[in-house]
């Protein structure tokens, strides 16, 4: 109607004032008027696109076959999808890796281990378990020496204790020669099977050096 010529003036009415008397603004006729040269978009969420799993992991195989890793640990991969425009999360990489079997193998933890003795070293009788340990002090007449010792878990009573300028595995095992002598006699054999013997960690007892020896 705005291209309709006026009787009067013999010359179009125009948007302008075809516009005014319907009471309408210039921008809805003209949005009106564009609006099957640019047919309306399909509504979707706002923000970045979103990739799918697909395609995704399409992207997460891509940069583990480039040079660049020295292992694939998912918040590196997830920070080059980054870098490269591909947003995500941390969780939903780690995700499509291990369903995918993608990560890199790692070392499991090692099982706990059990207390040797349970919580309790007290024994209900003597000569059941001794505990022997090493301890070093300084003397006058041969200055640092050890000190082995061997202790009943019942009695706290020392059953062997044995000094020596050289600590060795071998002569550890002298206080308890000494107690298994003493309690159970020098031909003990069977007398002294039940007994339990618990080591403290304390100093490394090294072997005797076999070529010094000689």
């Amino acid at each position: 109607m705005s291209h309709t010529v006026s009787p009067s003036s013999n010359k179009p009415y125009g948007v302008a004032r075809v516009v005014g008397i319907w009471g309408l603004a210039r921008s809805s006729f003209y949005a009106a008027r564009r609006r099957p040269e640019q047919p309306r978009r399909e509504a979707r969420k706002r923000g970045p696109r979103v990739a799918s799993d697909e395609e995704l992991i399409t992207e997460i195989r891509r940069l583990l076959d480039a040079p660049v890793f020295a292992s694939e640990g998912y918040r590196k991969i997830w920070a080059r999808l980054r870098h490269k425009g591909v947003r995500t999360s941390k969780d939903r990489v780690l995700r499509l890796l291990r369903a995918h079997q993608l990560l890199s193998p790692a070392r499991r933890p090692e099982p706990a281990r059990g207390n040797p003795h349970e919580g309790k070293i007290v024994t209900e009788a003597p000569d059941q378990m001794w505990g022997t340990d090493a301890t070093a002090t300084c003397t006058e007449a041969d200055g640092a020496v050890t000190v082995f010792a061997a202790i009943d878990h019942c009695t706290a009573e020392c059953v062997g204790i044995h000094v020596v300028k050289k600590a060795t595995r071998f002569e550890a095992l002298e206080p308890i020669r000494q107690g298994v002598k003493d309690r159970f006699g020098a031909f003990s054999g069977g007398c002294a099977a039940g007994l339990r013997l618990r080591h403290d960690h304390g100093s490394v007892y090294m072997s005797v050096d076999p070529i010094a020896a000689r």
